[in-house]
């Protein structure tokens, strides 16, 4: 945990252009003791860590969460996909919106004949589709669009759209919807 909380102080205090200096004036705790902390080499009392997270105008939790990997790797043989046409077509969720990201990336498997029609995103939703293997036709605000390996399109899916296998064998896409 020290090890932790000696990171987050020093990228904060980094992100925040702060000296030691400056972060001991507003903390309230010495340099050398922030110092000794940054190192992982002290052992900061919880009272210790108000001073500084008070300080620095963050969270507490901002100090002692554990920060996130800058790299994920996933592996869609990990991963269980949403089905749907009798399982006919396999939705792999790679990266999941949340709350600090606007889009999600998914990976999608369609078997030969298949077809699945997508319920409205929310208002104002844009999907950015490359075709990796076979042809889909893709039917979106109105229109219908044949799309093959190696072509991409973009398309608002704030309405009904559908896909549909339309080639011989499985086809492959990327998925990538962004919310506003």
């Amino acid at each position: 945990m020290n090890m932790i909380v000696a990171k987050n102080i020093k990228r904060l205090r980094e992100e925040n252009k702060l000296s030691m200096d400056e972060l001991a004036k507003l903390s309230g705790v010495s340099k050398s003791m922030l110092a000794q902390i940054e190192r992982g080499d002290g052992n900061p009392t919880i009272s210790t860590l108000w001073k500084i997270s008070n300080g620095m105008k963050v969270p507490f939790d901002a100090l002692t969460v554990r920060p996130k990997s800058p790299y994920e790797i996933v592996k869609t043989s990990e991963i269980q996909p949403l089905l749907e046409d009798g399982g006919k077509v396999k939705n792999y969720s790679i990266f999941p919106d949340d709350e600090n990201r606007r889009f999600a990336v998914y990976y999608l498997e369609l078997d030969e004949g298949s077809y699945w029609e997508s319920e409205p995103h929310l208002k104002g939703t844009t999907e950015f589709i490359t075709i990796f293997t076979g042809k889909i036709e893709i039917y979106a605000d109105g229109q219908s669009f044949v799309i093959g390996k190696g072509e991409s399109i973009r398309f608002k899916a704030d309405t009904v759209h559908s896909y549909k296998n339309a080639g011989n064998g499985s086809a492959t896409l990327h998925m990538i919807l962004f919310n506003p």
